[in-house]
C-alpha cells in the first residue's frame, strides 16, 4: 500500500498513536510518506526516526507567529479553533507538489487538527484518492465531559466555547470520507450520532470503525524490582483531565490512604505540570513528587508499587493504563479510565468509582504482594494479546481494505 500520512503535529514518541502506527506499517512493507509540522528543534529531530525507517518525510516549521494567526483567524467561522491551529500553507504547497508527481492508494489524516488538510484534499482531488480520517477520539464527547467534570478553569472554558462548533464540525467530517477511525466504541457511537444529525438521509455512519491504541512492548516491559509503598500517576500534566485526576488523587484519595499507611509516597510523572499540580508537591514535600518531563516514563512504571488512573472523565483509550499493565504494574483505575478496554476487573486491574473505593483498592494492593504480582502478570498478558502495535497495524490494513 502506498500511504500518505498527514499528521498535524510532529509524531514524537509521546504522541504514541501516529508514532507507532506509522512505524509498524513501514515494518510490514508499506510505502509511506509522512507530511507534518514541528514547533521546536526537539520535534524536528524526532522526525529522523521515520527517515531512518525508510519513510519519506515532508516537514515544515509551525512557528509562534503562525500559530497565533491560526488561533485568531480560527475564532471566526463555523470550524472550531483547534481545526485551524496546525494549518500551515507551506506544508500545503509541499503536498501540492508531491501529489503532482505521486498518487497514493490512501491518504491518512489524523485528528480534528488535521481535518482541514483532508478537506483541502477532497476539494482539490475529489474522490480520486480515498481518505482515512483518524479522529482518534470524539472531541465533542470530551468537551461535554470536561464542561461537567473538569476542575481546571481552562478545561471548562474551552469546552463551553468550542463545544457547539466542534459538534457541528465532527458531524460533517464523520460522513465525508471513506473511513473514519476512533479508539473506542463510546467515541464511535458519539460520532455516529453527530453524523446522523448532519446527514439525516445518509448511511455513512457505517464507515466509522474502531482502531484501538497499542503499546510499545519493548519499551514498556516489567522491571526487576519494585519500590515499597509508591503510587504513581502518569500523563501529560498540562492536560485538563490529568490535572483533575491529580487533584482528586491528592486531595481526596490519598488522605484516606495516609490515614492507614502514612509512609506511602506519590509520584506524579508527566510533562508541563501547571501551578495547581506543582502546588501539590509543595504542600506535601515528603509525600508527593511532581517530576515534570521525564525521558523514560517506563522506568517509573517498572518500579512503582501501584499505578493509578483516577480519571474522572475522558474519551478514547487511556494509554497510561495500557503502559502500566505492559510494565507489569498492578493498576487501580476508575471505570471511565478502563471503559475502552476488554479487561476483567479483579483480574487484570481493580476498578473503583469514588474516593473511598479507590483508596480501599490501592490499600488492598499495597498490603497484598501475591495479588500485586498476579495482577501485574495478568495485565502484561492482556496487552501482549490485544495491544501490540503489529496487531493494530494488521487491523488497520483490514479496515482500509474493506469494501
Amino acid at each position: 500500500m502506498r500511504l500518505l500520512a498527514i499528521i498535524p503535529y510532529a509524531p514524537t514518541v509521546i504522541r504514541t498513536r501516529p508514532h507507532h502506527l506509522l512505524l509498524a506499517l513501514a515494518r510490514r512493507g508499506h510505502r509511506l510518506t509522512l507530511a507534518t509540522v514541528w514547533e521546536n528543534e526537539f520535534e524536528r529531530a524526532a522526525l529522523d526516526v521515520f527517515r531512518n525507517a525508510g519513510i519519506e518525510v515532508l516537514d515544515e516549521p509551525l512557528g509562534r507567529g503562525r500559530r497565533a494567526w491560526n488561533v485568531l483567524s480560527g475564532a471566526w467561522g463555523r470550524r472550531p479553533m483547534q481545526a485551524s491551529y496546525c494549518w500551515q500553507p507551506a506544508l500545503l504547497a509541499r503536498l501540492e507538489s508531491w501529489l503532482g508527481q505521486n498518487r497514493p492508494d490512501w491518504v491518512h489524516v489524523e485528528h480534528v487538527r488535521g481535518a482541514r488538510y483532508a478537506e483541502w484534499l477532497r476539494g482539490r482531488w475529489g474522490a480520486g484518492v480515498p481518505i482515512v480520517w483518524d479522529a482518534v477520539d470524539c472531541i465533542s464527547l470530551l468537551f461535554e465531559k470536561a464542561g461537567r467534570e473538569s476542575r481546571s478553569g481552562f478545561g471548562q472554558w474551552v469546552a463551553r466555547l468550542e463545544l457547539p462548533r466542534t459538534r457541528w464540525y465532527e458531524g460533517q467530517l464523520a460522513g465525508k470520507f471513506e473511513r473514519t477511525l476512533v479508539t473506542s466504541a463510546a467515541d464511535r457511537d458519539a460520532l455516529q450520532s453527530l453524523a446522523k444529525i448532519a446527514y439525516s438521509h445518509n448511511t455513512t455512519t457505517e464507515r466509522i470503525k474502531i482502531l484501538p491504541n497499542g503499546v510499545d512492548l519493548t519499551r514498556f516491559q516489567p522491571g526487576d524490582k519494585r519500590s515499597a509503598a509508591t503510587v504513581t500517576l502518569t500523563g501529560k500534566m498540562s492536560y485538563h483531565a490529568n490535572i483533575t485526576a491529580a487533584l482528586w488523587l491528592i486531595n481526596e484519595i490519598m488522605p484516606r490512604i495516609w490515614a492507614q499507611q502514612p509512609e506511602v509516597r506519590v509520584e506524579i510523572v508527566g510533562s508541563a505540570p501547571g501551578e495547581a499540580v506543582r502546588e501539590l508537591a509543595k504542600r506535601y514535600p515528603e509525600r508527593v513528587t511532581v517530576t515534570g518531563y521525564v525521558s523514560d516514563v517506563a522506568a517509573y512504571l517498572q518500579r512503582c508499587t501501584v499505578a493509578v488512573a483516577p480519571i474522572a472523565y475522558g474519551v478514547g483509550i487511556q494509554n497510561k493504563v495500557l503502559e502500566a499493565m505492559a510494565c507489569g504494574a498492578p493498576v487501580v483505575a476508575t471505570p471511565q479510565a478502563a471503559s475502552a478496554l476488554q479487561t476483567e476487573a479483579g483480574r487484570e486491574l481493580l476498578l473503583a468509582g469514588d474516593a473511598e473505593e479507590f483508596a480501599a483498592a490501592v490499600l488492598r494492593l499495597l498490603q497484598d504482594e501475591p495479588l500485586r504480582e498476579a495482577m501485574g502478570q495478568a495485565g502484561r498478558r492482556y496487552v501482549e494479546q490485544h495491544h501490540s502495535w503489529d496487531a493494530i497495524a494488521a487491523l488497520y490494513e483490514q479496515l482500509v481494505s474493506q469494501e
